[in-house]
């Protein structure tokens, strides 16, 4: 049977799956399954079993659920409120104002969460009302939460980081580091997207409230428990004290006594948090058992190989392949989430990268920016669908306030290929 044949087979398989409702876990599985009776002869129940304890027994894989509890406890706190209060003395007198606020905290808030939904709904929670309250424009408040909310895919830890380290079988702690940077300078780059409006627009400034500088330094202190929890985990992956499982299950320490501290940790808030870090767990762990198997299944047809050789023999520069496979992931982004998509590709993208000689520590964060777009790129843009419902405006209304932080982080993406020691410096003085 030909590649071409087996491979309108799977992703014929693949799409009537998906588009009839079944889980994308579930998905992957029942098109891996229709691929190993196909095209080999092998038990498929057999290697089924042997594949997916393969992929879901490593060691790296146990960073993940304790990174998304250590998201979960502090998504049910009141982190958003201490956030919010901490920063407005600080971002008040800069053009666009308290907009500022809602990159400011994202980033932050991006830096103990490690998802980009929670860190939208979590800092929306709290912003929202507020930036209604002073009259700011929907579009702005909208606007600025989508984009800043993707950060929680860059900034460590990330789970997408981790996803994709283990996929394609990267240091996870190095990908974490190479992280901080890119995600600093990506929320920068909002930060003057805003100010530069405020400054056109005029706005921003009539927040008449002023703060002493006495005032803005005990704001500090409201952050500072946040701040601490930040370095403590990254710092003990970057110093070496730690690897990324073990500053995972200090997080999670570090998030409880913090709950604690805020006086919001109870028995309903500790199982609420471990049962929605478990549901989100099992979650991605059926997508990857599910990628494991469909690549091992499509191994077989020798489509990731035949793939590669085809996209090899047209002779594309890197330049060229990064900018075919930006498009690819964008349009790819309207219908997967990020997680989803990373699992699906990497087993054909992996050769093609590591064969056109990229990094693939700085192609990881590449990657996380690209996905990130597809965060909020309708249909199925994830962070459009957790603000439709805080907001109750429409998607198209929504998808259109997003699109300056889409062309932001088109800019991102070029600055990144340019200037790739943005992503490589960190990594390498460890």
């Amino acid at each position: 049977m030909s590649e071409i044949l087996a491979t309108i087979i799977f992703l014929s398989a693949l799409f009537f799956f998906l588009g009839s409702g079944i889980w994308v876990g579930m998905s992957l599985l029942g098109c891996a399954i229709i691929g190993m009776e196909l095209f080999t002869s092998r038990p498929v129940g057999a290697s089924m079993a042997t594949t997916i304890w393969g992929s879901q027994s490593s060691w790296t894989l146990t960073a993940l659920p304790m990174f998304i509890w250590m998201g979960e406890i502090l998504f049910r706190t009141r982190l958003s409120e201490i956030l919010f209060k901490g920063l407005t003395p600080w971002m008040t007198p800069m053009p666009g104002g308290l907009l500022h606020v809602n990159v400011a905290g994202s980033a932050i808030f991006a830096a103990i969460s490690g998802s980009s939904a929670a860190t939208v709904a979590t800092v929306g929670k709290m912003s929202i009302p507020e930036l209604r309250k002073r009259k700011y424009p929907e579009r702005m408040i909208i606007g600025t939460l989508s984009g800043a909310g993707t950060l929680g895919l860059l900034i460590p830890p990330s789970i997408a980081l981790i996803i994709y380290g283990v996929t394609v079988n990267e240091s996870i702690a190095k990908l974490f580091i190479a992280g901080i940077l890119p995600g600093i300078a990506l929320a920068a780059m909002f930060m003057t997207y805003v100010a530069v409006w405020g400054i056109i627009n005029g706005r921003g400034t009539e927040d008449k409230q002023t703060f002493l500088w006495t005032e803005k330094i005990m704001a500090l202190k409201d952050l500072l428990p946040v701040l601490v929890l930040i370095l403590g985990v990254i710092g003990s992956i970057y110093s070496g004290f730690a690897t990324a499982t073990e500053a995972a299950v200090l997080g999670v320490l570090g998030s409880l006594g913090l709950s604690r501290l805020q006086n919001s940790l109870n028995w309903q808030t500790f199982t609420d948090s471990l049962f929605g870090a478990v549901r989100t767990s099992a979650m991605i762990m059926l997508i990857l058992a599910g990628s494991a198997f469909l690549s091992l299944a499509m191994g077989f047809t020798g489509i990731p190989r035949g793939l590669a050789e085809l996209i090899g023999g047209f002779n594309m520069s890197p330049l060229m392949l990064i900018a075919c496979l930006t498009v690819f992931y964008i349009i790819l982004g309207c219908f997967l989430d990020g997680i989803s998509s990373i699992v699906l590709t990497m087993a054909v993208i992996e050769p093609m990268v590591r064969a056109a000689g990229f990094d693939m520590i700085w192609f990881g964060v590449y990657l996380m920016i690209v996905v990130e777009m597809a965060q909020i790129t309708p249909p199925i843009g994830f962070n459009l669908f957790v603000l439709q419902g805080m907001t109750g405006h429409d998607m198209g209304f929504i998808a259109k306030a997003s699109l300056p932080m889409f062309l932001i982080m088109c800019l991102a993406v070029v600055g990144l290929v340019w200037f790739p020691e943005i992503a490589t410096f960190l990594p390498s003085a460890m």
